[in-house]
């Protein structure tokens, strides 16, 4: 079976497209070929006015990205850990459990002023 011209055109043109040579039909109906395009096209560096917008909007993009990740656990948890023992440096969060660390780990020590007047929950 021939195909007709119009689809025998369509399928060397779909065919001959070759590296930057660009094959298209012309109304008349012989082929055109185009020559890739010059260097000037290709993307530059942006310079002034345009590199300072292009910073601002990074630095909105970057700063939505933080706000989005929300807060860390792990260095919430690591700055409400306000007591320390004197003793093996542990640190507690609360004067509570401090107290229950000391008469636990360090029943020989002495209890330190700030403990004595704490209710350990025992």
């Amino acid at each position: 079976m021939k195909l007709d011209g119009k689809r025998q055109l369509e399928k060397r043109i779909a065919k001959s497209v070759v590296g930057h040579v660009c094959v298209k039909p012309s109304s008349s109906g012989n082929i055109l070929t185009f020559p890739p395009q010059s260097k000037a096209v290709e993307a530059t560096m942006a310079r002034g006015h345009q590199k300072v917008q292009s910073q601002q909007k990074n630095a909105k993009k970057q700063a939505e990205a933080k706000k989005a990740k929300g807060h860390d656990q792990k260095t919430a948890a690591k700055a409400a850990l306000v007591h320390t023992c004197g003793v093996c440096l542990s640190q507690m969060p609360d004067p509570k459990t401090f107290k229950q660390h000391f008469e636990s780990k360090h029943p020989k020590s002495p209890m330190p002023p700030e403990l004595v007047n704490v209710d350990s929950g025992i």
